[in-house]
């Protein structure tokens, strides 16, 4: 008897809690019974009926990463492929295992095809939800080399079938189950779609039509609050060099603008704004920015400016901010002012937060200031020129210029 023969039988006998308390044998059966020589109908009859069992042992509850090896991602990828083929409507705990992976970098060139079929609304399985959440969580994986290997047609189709990522049919069940979409945040997808316009793999590839509802959400201050939570949760958790350079965010800007998303295009000039990824007294760096941000607002109005310069000192997002300025700078989050001694995490952790907020708040009032001077205005005027959230559309900024080193020259101890 071979490896399939073998299993199949062990299956009919098998206690399901073997596998449901040890994914290792269930995930070895898998591999085994795909790498048969049995045919396709068979393989995949005795292949789901583990991927069943291993659904029981990932759901609910999802799985710790010393609980999941990324080995077992092949034969998930394999069963999935062999789904497409025979146009089978299984696969949905396979689907949901991926979708607890939390961060992945391999294998996006592999799960491009089956994401692209089975995020269409008209997949047999229904499953555009957990599609849109396995897309955000391979983030990393699609700006690996492997990707440059596929063709630029596959890239179109890819994009295409994720569409909006706000947009999924209204269907109710899935196995029986009904479809949570609790846990799906829409804007983390588009976060992942802004980072696309940064990149030279992919800024061509994108649609207008992939930020249709996000345009129309970045249209308040409330839907920017939230992308730039997203944003600041992406680059923390996610994708570490997420619009990490002035060359990315300035691309990211062209792109959207040529796409006609001046909202999301603006949002990204908030991020640059308020994420202190570049250092206060990087001058060349923030050249780049204030360059950016002096043609866009020439361009389409001067309206934005006043929420711009709340958003730099919004505090709703303090703690997650100092955690990914932590994760990126280490023990000097916020670069700003003189060295002081070093308080211990262990021996007072709440001290220790607070030196990092008042830090995070003094980098804020310089790169406010700074938002000042480059217009041409003073704390005093400013408030006057953007009253009542509104800009003047025929308010001079024709003489305003990006700062200069030497007017910056320790800029970040300009303030007390």
């Amino acid at each position: 008897m071979d490896v399939l023969g073998s299993v199949i039988s062990s299956l009919s006998n098998l206690d399901p809690l073997e596998v449901i308390n040890s994914g290792k044998y269930g995930f070895l059966w898998l591999g085994d019974i795909l790498n048969s020589r049995y045919p396709d109908d068979e393989r995949h009859a005795a292949a789901n009926r583990v991927i069943q069992l291993l659904g029981k042992r990932f759901y609910p509850t999802e799985p710790g990463p010393e609980e999941f090896s990324s080995s077992w991602i092949p034969p998930l990828l394999d069963f999935l492929s062999l789904c497409e083929k025979l146009h089978s409507a299984e696969g949905s705990a396979a689907l949901r295992i991926l979708s607890y992976r939390q961060r992945y970098s391999d294998f996006g060139a592999r799960i491009i095809p089956v994401l692209t079929s089975t995020l269409l609304p008209t997949h047999p399985l229904q499953s555009r939800v957990l599609a849109l959440k396995i897309f955000r969580r391979f983030a990393p994986g699609w700006f690996s080399s492997q990707i440059e290997t596929i063709l630029h047609k596959d890239l179109d189709n890819f994009l295409q079938a994720i569409g909006d990522p706000f947009q999924f049919p209204d269907y109710s069940l899935q196995d029986g189950r009904s479809v949570d979409t609790a846990d799906y945040e829409p804007m983390e997808a588009a976060v992942i779609l802004i980072e696309f316009a940064s990149s030279d793999l992919w800024r061509n590839h994108l649609c207008r039509s992939n930020f249709n509802s996000c345009e129309e959400s970045l249209f308040t201050e409330e839907g920017k609050r939230t992308a730039l939570s997203c944003m600041l949760d992406t680059a923390t958790r996610l994708l570490p060099d997420f619009l990490c350079t002035p060359a990315k965010v300035v691309a990211a800007v062209k792109r959207l603008e040529e796409l006609q998303c001046l909202n999301m295009a603006e949002t990204v000039l908030l991020w640059a704004w308020t994420a202190n990824v570049m250092d206060v007294g990087d001058h060349s760096a923030w050249g780049l920015i204030e360059r950016g941000t002096l043609n866009f607002y020439r361009t389409h109005g001067m309206r934005g400016l006043s929420a711009l310069s709340r958003h730099i000192t919004n505090k709703t997002t303090e703690t997650l901010h100092v955690e990914f300025l932590l994760t990126h700078y280490r023990g000097e989050p916020c670069r700003v002012g003189s060295v002081r001694q070093p308080v211990s995490i262990k021996q007072d952790e709440q001290e220790w937060t607070r030196r990092q907020i008042e830090d995070l708040r003094v980098a804020q009032v310089c790169r406010l200031r700074r938002l000042y001077h480059l217009f041409g205005y003073d704390p005093e005027t400013w408030k006057e020129a953007v009253a009542a959230d509104e800009v003047d559309e025929g308010m001079d900024i024709l003489s305003a210029q990006p700062v200069t080193p030497t007017q910056f020259t320790n800029w970040a101890c300009d303030y007390p």
